[in-house]
């Protein structure tokens, strides 16, 4: 049987996601590995061969001499670029895009996933950090509310079409609650979360390789969130 162009390496985390929802929008075929962070498989000597930084994901494009990809904002150019998706081609839309997708890399995700951190990992396991806690609440909140100012009067991030910008922001900002954000007042980010919600290629991908349902606030969090801070302990 002939194997997929595209292997991709990738677990169930907010980056995780990002190239999945891209491939089942774009209904393409691909190889999936589910890197298990347990056996700290993402450290092997020939998965750190395609991502020297040794994080999810990672991308394998066997059509182009088995090119590696890592960083899951590149890794969405990548595809975007390859495929024709995702992307204008209208230089001001495609830079728009761009520049947002990178306000995504630099800022959402970082600060979202240092207020997922402090008060998921090191507050269970002894390390409480008020200030730290507080400073990165505040920052991720503020940027989803520069989020909400953008989506005011837009169905998606730039331009009338979903995005790769869309496709990169929306699983950090769709894991407000694993945040411990309240976004009580951002009306268009809640409509634009919930617009992409709808969208059943979205829906699958968030199971793929599983689903995380206490990420998005969907159940009782307690236990998921007991084990998660135990995987971390020393």
């Amino acid at each position: 049987m002939t194997q997929p162009d595209l292997h991709l390496f990738t677990a169930s985390t907010m980056n995780g996601w990002k190239p999945v929802i891209f491939l089942e929008e774009a209904g393409l075929d691909y190889e999936l590995t589910a890197i298990d962070f347990a056996r700290k498989e993402q450290k092997a000597p020939d998965y750190l061969k395609i991502n020297p930084n040794g994080r999810i994901p990672a991308l394998i494009d066997r059509s182009n001499d088995d090119f590696g990809i890592f960083e899951s904002g590149a890794i969405l150019w990548y595809l975007a670029e390859k495929y024709g998706q995702f992307l204008s081609q209208d230089p001001k839309e495609r830079s728009e895009t761009l520049q947002w997708l990178m306000f995504q890399m630099a800022g959402v995700g970082p600060m979202m996933g240092q207020a997922m951190f402090f008060q998921r990992i090191a507050a269970p396991n002894g390390h409480d950090e008020p200030y730290s806690i507080q400073r990165y609440v505040d920052e991720s909140r503020r940027l989803l509310d520069v989020l909400d100012k953008r989506l005011d009067g837009r169905d998606f991030l730039v331009g009338d079409n979903y995005s790769i910008a869309d496709i990169a922001t929306y699983p950090w900002a769709r894991a407000w609650p694993w945040a411990k954000l309240d976004i009580t007042g951002l009306d268009h980010l809640k409509a634009w979360l919930k617009r992409i919600d709808d969208r059943p290629a979205v829906q699958k991908a968030l199971t793929i390789p599983k689903p995380v349902p206490a990420f998005w606030g969907d159940i009782d969090d307690t236990e998921f969130a007991a084990e998660n801070a135990a995987r971390f302990r020393s």
